[in-house]
């Protein structure tokens, strides 16, 4: 099973395989727990879960290991509509 889908609900499907969670929102910058390492400076592509299904795509700034095995990416959403923006935030507060 991977280290962030235990205990997380995961938010986002990578391309590339893995899930991520958001974590944080503010405005085009989020922090997500994710099950894959990204370097700063590369760009994902994962699928938000959830109906509609909607790409996102993100330029990661920031990676950090955590002890659980998760990884704490940091990055700025590209492409970023209102609604995108909007449906992001409430991953966070619901």
């Amino acid at each position: 099973m991977s280290p962030a889908g235990d205990q997380e609900t995961n938010h986002l499907a990578w391309s590339k395989g893995g899930t991520a969670s958001v974590l944080t929102v503010s405005d085009d910058t989020v922090s997500l727990k994710s099950t894959i390492p990204s370097p700063p400076g590369s760009r994902l592509e994962a699928t938000l879960v959830g109906e509609p299904p909607v790409t996102v795509k993100i330029k990661i700034f920031g990676s950090k290991l955590e002890p659980d095995g998760s990884f704490t990416l940091k990055g700025r959403v590209l492409e970023a509509t209102r609604a995108l923006r909007a449906r992001l935030a409430t991953l966070v507060e619901g």
